[in-house]
């Protein structure tokens, strides 16, 4: 993982549009008692030979209060700018050091526009070097409020919780869209072994002590270059890393 700084709804919608059409002109149709009948036991005579496709089947994308103050702010889904971007948001799951959900019903990841074209470049590199990988976002905006409650919630040291969470009275680049927490995956969505986890606190995750986990036998020379090419393709884009994050 690493920290940087600085549309298929319309068809659905469609098909929608079309049912209510169809369902509207149905119930405003002229049929007589009998010939309501006829159908229905036509309906039931049938009913057996109905196949639902699930491919079909379209769950609704829900926009929550916080979500939708993301996008009046300005910031864009970073799928509308690179759809092949793989997008697994972890604090919209309890896969994290918190152990909650604290996104909610929000699973879309959001940046300044600007920052949201040039991680469209990295993925634009990372596919010259190897066509079957791809950058898969882990963290995009943190809205302040999220991080105010992960702050309040951790229950250590100050020295100890900077280290997981920056001071919401300060503000953070995640605050601002401007920064993003990501892997490399493959096209199936299977992260790059990086030696350590999302979250991962421990100092094998520091790239300055790489080489003594390497000597030690903790990592290997293939999570080291897993790592270099995650940096490598976000320099593409203008991006760096920071040092206690691989």
């Amino acid at each position: 993982m690493i920290k940087l700084g600085i549309f298929g709804f319309m068809r659905s919608f469609m098909k929608y549009l079309l049912l209510c059409l169809t369902l509207s002109f149905m119930a405003c149709g002229g049929n007589t008692e009998s010939e309501d009948n006829e159908i229905q036991e036509e309906v039931v005579s049938d009913s057996s030979e109905v196949e639902i496709d699930s491919s079909e089947i379209v769950e609704e994308y829900i926009i929550d209060t916080l979500e939708q103050s993301i996008i009046d702010a300005g910031l864009v889904n970073i799928q509308d700018i690179d759809p092949s971007i793989l997008v697994e948001l972890k604090y919209s799951t309890t896969d994290n050091f918190m152990e909650k959900d604290m996104y909610g019903h929000m699973t879309r990841a959001y940046l300044q526009p600007s920052v949201a074209e040039d991680l469209a470049k990295c993925q634009t590199y990372l596919k010259e070097q190897d066509s079957t990988l791809t950058l898969l976002v882990y963290d995009a905006v943190r809205p302040r409020s999220v991080q105010q409650y992960m702050w309040d919630i951790l229950d250590m040291p100050i020295w100890e919780k900077t280290k997981f969470v920056s001071n919401p009275a300060n503000g953070s680049v995640h605050n601002y869209g401007c920064a993003i927490d990501l892997t490399i995956a493959n096209i199936d969505g299977t992260p790059l072994d990086m030696g350590a986890g999302y979250d991962d606190a421990r100092k094998i995750a520091y790239p300055r002590y790489e080489q003594a986990y390497l000597d030690s036998g903790m990592i290997t020379t293939q999570h080291i270059e897993n790592r270099q090419l995650l940096r490598e393709t976000m320099k593409a884009g203008g991006f760096w890393n920071i040092q206690t994050e691989w």
